[in-house]
């Protein structure tokens, strides 16, 4: 018990940067597709919601929702922070997140063309473009992480 005692109150063993390893951004998943993925959404939805804010500022909240959601999952994957929710299905709940984005962007984007404003026409085509990304991202989480294990299920 002394020893436990000594072990919490002493120094980190590695210096103060022991206590944020959980944190470390892990840079080969960044350089890695669904990395490159995740940049391409997080960029491309901020860039729509510019456009929102700049003509039509009722459908912002989408933009801005979509990105708070994507930030958090790269976050969650490049730190691989993921991981200590072993009981969660990452995969089924990326490729959910992949296809509300899909249904979401597709509805505000063919909304704000309606307005004939210039930024409203420029969310429109950055939002189609996002929406190919997201369809490509779901597509990509299927093949890879989804269809092996109903493979797998019916071999069983």
């Amino acid at each position: 018990m002394l020893s436990a005692l000594n072990r919490r109150d002493g120094p980190p063993e590695e210096g103060a940067a022991a206590g944020l390893q959980g944190f470390a951004v892990d840079k080969t998943f960044l350089s890695s597709l669904k990395g490159i993925l995740l940049e391409t959404e997080l960029a491309l939805t901020f860039i729509i919601f510019i456009c929102f804010t700049a003509s039509i500022s009722a459908y912002m909240a989408a933009a801005l929702l979509e990105f708070f959601i994507t930030l958090a999952f790269l976050f969650l994957y490049a730190t691989q922070y993921y991981q200590r929710f072993d009981r969660l299905n990452w995969p089924c709940l990326d490729f959910l997140r992949c296809i509300s984005a899909i249904i979401i962007f597709l509805v505000v984007s063919f909304a704000a063309v309606t307005s004939r404003d210039g930024a409203a026409i420029a969310a429109f085509v950055f939002g189609i473009i996002l929406v190919s990304v997201f369809a490509y991202d779901a597509f990509k989480i299927y093949q890879i992480e989804m269809a092996p294990r109903a493979t797998q299920g019916d071999q069983q």
